[in-house]
């Protein structure tokens, strides 16, 4: 199976890497400015341009999008602009653009994230994208052509990420990476569509 695996320098991208090595998969390895071939996922043309270099493969995985954080207050139409580009509509674009290139059924794995469920102070882009993104995943999964199938991981914070982001979210259990990266195989090897996949 030939994968392409968008973000795949990430932290969430290379424990999916370990996850799926060694199991007789090929993946193409996607980046901003690294990998075997480079995306701008906010912008549409980029995409459609990685797809046409990549050539036809039969599942993409995404483990990147960024949001911004700051309280509502202070939310400005530019935060909004650039969260909903990022995260949203950058994963969006990635599943649209790749449908005439994606083998017959292929799938789709997105990542959302535990916030539109345990909102935290400042989170309020995040807890929109990700309530979203997972309405367009269940909504998706019932139109699209050729036997494709669409999932959504939804993780809290990482172990990993802890020192980084742990103040944000007071009492939270982290959850251990290679948990995240399972849910990740499940959804690109499995049979399941229109699910959400929960690591917490």
């Amino acid at each position: 199976m030939k994968i392409v695996l968008i973000g795949a320098n990430g932290k969430i991208g290379e424990l999916v890497q370990k996850a799926l090595a060694g199991a007789g998969q090929e993946i193409v390895k996607v980046g901003r400015k690294s990998g075997d071939f480079q995306v701008e996922i906010e912008n549409r043309e980029s995409v459609r341009k990685l797809y046409q270099a990549v050539g036809s493969f039969d599942a993409v995985a995404i483990a990147a999008g960024e949001v911004a954080f700051a309280p509502l207050s202070e939310f400005t139409a530019e935060k909004w602009q650039f969260s909903l580009g990022s995260k949203l509509m950058g994963q969006i674009s990635l599943v649209q653009e790749a449908i005439p290139f994606i083998n017959e059924r292929g799938s789709f794995t997105l990542v959302s994230g535990v916030l539109n469920e345990e909102p935290i102070f400042a989170g309020v882009a995040g807890a929109t994208v990700s309530g979203a993104l997972e309405g367009f995943v269940r909504a998706a999964a019932v139109e699209l052509p050729k036997g494709l199938r669409i999932n959504v991981v939804s993780p809290t914070i990482l172990k990993e990420s802890e020192a980084q982001f742990g103040s944000f979210f007071p009492g939270v259990v982290p959850v251990e990476g290679w948990r995240v990266a399972q849910a990740y195989k499940r959804a690109i090897l499995g049979v399941q569509t229109g699910r959400v996949y929960r690591v917490d």
